[in-house]
């Protein structure tokens, strides 16, 4: 699972993904910041909307771990799972394989990653 601190994590958006390093950003309302931020290194598969709101995160199926060995080669460090509401009738399963994963807490404006304090 993927152990977040404390705090009012409805909206998530990707904030950037470089085919390598994928960064999450979530907060209550994204309209000027986030509070935020999961970064995915050596990412190797992502399956997720651009945009998603309360997620539920859970540990991976067997199934589901299946699946990436079979599409990666291997299993991954980090293997992330959960359901959100994608924006359509019904919540879409995501999944997220990378290398390492690092959670900041802090308060990130809209203009990028820097603490704004």
């Amino acid at each position: 699972m993927l152990p977040l601190p404390e705090g009012s994590w409805w909206d998530w958006t990707v904030l950037r993904y470089d085919g390598s390093r994928l960064t999450l950003a979530a907060h209550y309302d994204l309209s000027y910041g986030h509070g935020l931020e999961v970064v995915f290194t050596d990412t190797v598969y992502v399956r997720c909307p651009m945009d998603f709101a309360d997620p539920e995160f859970r540990e991976p199926t067997a199934d589901e771990r299946d699946e990436i060995v079979r599409l990666v080669g291997e299993e991954p460090s980090v293997l992330v799972a959960f359901e959100a509401d994608g924006g359509g009738t019904r919540p879409v399963t995501c999944l997220i394989a990378a290398g390492d994963r690092a959670i900041r807490h802090g308060r990130f404006s809209r203009q990028g990653p820097a603490d704004v304090g």
